[in-house]
């Protein structure tokens, strides 16, 4: 037996830093890339030969962040990757300039451990200048107030769970009804946990538990980090609470799009759509994950469920017999 499911997805990647080649074969047909990397930077770009080892790809382009903070100053980021955005008037610019190469998401960066952060009324206007466009934003929060700032400013996703310090269950409830967290838990020791994997843990349980909504993702790219599905990452979701239907649901999750409530500058957001849609890089029919042999029918079986998901590859759809793969149920189709 075979169980097909909508193409798996690593919403925290960074193409730029690693081989894409062999994401299939380890089950990820889907990425989003969080910063340093556009198309304009693959050097096969523009040769259809060459695309073809890239999974069905969403992306941010350029990190926006205070003039001289992070990661402008950090050795493994690319050359440009980094946008300083130093007052609300240059907020409509910097965005402006990731959704003219393609951009779907606009990342921000919020670490107070590496330098200067955003002020508080420059990062409303970024998320206020990309809602407008119809785009989400992430942002990496690090540093004792990081996450808080960031849901106050009305950013939709956190690109890690937040590992800087245990967040009050108040707050926690806060940003459980209006954001969307991505796990990255494994790049706190790589299988050696550090002091940090056991905050973010328990942020992580606790949102869940608040009914916040994960999404997987891995920070690939950041250290010794496997390309393709990541046993301890879902190890560490299944710690945290969340079930195997919970799993499969956050790796089957549709890529961010619209934040809820957005505005939309019709002067300028219907064209930054269009932009952004031609530029991603889909497969020609869409992508599919299959697993091989049975789901474990024990609930409590994690150690089994774990072993069975590790097994799956993704492929074009098209070349799959032709039906529907709907969410959220994540109905299995066998054969």
């Amino acid at each position: 037996m075979t169980v097909l499911l909508p193409g798996f997805l690593d919403a925290h990647v960074h193409l730029a830093l690693i081989d894409p080649a062999v994401l299939a074969a380890g089950g990820i047909g889907r990425v989003l890339d969080l910063g340093g990397w556009t198309p304009s930077d693959d050097p096969t770009d523009g040769e259809p030969e060459g695309t073809a080892s890239l999974p069905e790809t969403r992306f941010a382009g350029q990190f926006l962040g205070a003039p001289g903070g992070y990661p402008s100053r950090q050795a493994w980021a690319p050359a440009g990757s980094a946008c300083p955005v130093a007052s609300p008037s240059e907020a409509a610019i910097a965005v402006a300039r990731q959704v003219a190469v393609g951009a779907s998401v606009i990342k921000v960066t919020l670490n107070s451990a590496a330098g200067p952060v955003l002020a508080p009324d420059t990062l409303a206007a970024i998320v206020v200048a990309a809602h407008a466009r119809m785009l989400p934003v992430a942002a990496h929060t690090e540093g004792p107030g990081q996450a808080a700032a960031a849901l106050n400013a009305g950013v939709d996703l956190l690109a890690h769970t937040p590992f800087s310090e245990a967040l009050p269950d108040a707050l926690l409830g806060a940003m459980a009804g209006r954001m969307t967290w991505i796990s990255t838990l494994d790049i706190h020791g790589w299988g050696e946990p550090t002091a940090a994997f056991f905050v973010a843990s328990d942020n992580l349980a606790r949102f869940h538990g608040a009914g916040g909504r994960v999404f997987y993702g891995t920070d690939l790219g950041n250290g010794p980090l496997p390309v393709g599905l990541n046993r301890r990452e879902i190890e560490a979701l299944l710690a945290c609470g969340l079930s195997p239907d919970d799993v499969l649901a956050a790796l089957t999750a549709d890529f961010p799009g619209r934040p809820a409530g957005a505005s939309v500058d019709m002067a300028s957001g219907a064209a930054a759509s269009g932009a952004a849609a031609s530029v991603d890089r889909p497969a020609p029919a869409g992508t599919v994950t299959v697993v091989p042999g049975d789901r474990p029918t024990d609930p409590h079986d994690l150690a089994g469920f774990t072993d069975w998901l590790l097994g799956a590859r993704s492929q074009p759809a098209h070349a799959l017999p032709a039906r529907a793969l709907t969410r959220p149920d994540l109905e299995d189709l066998r054969s």
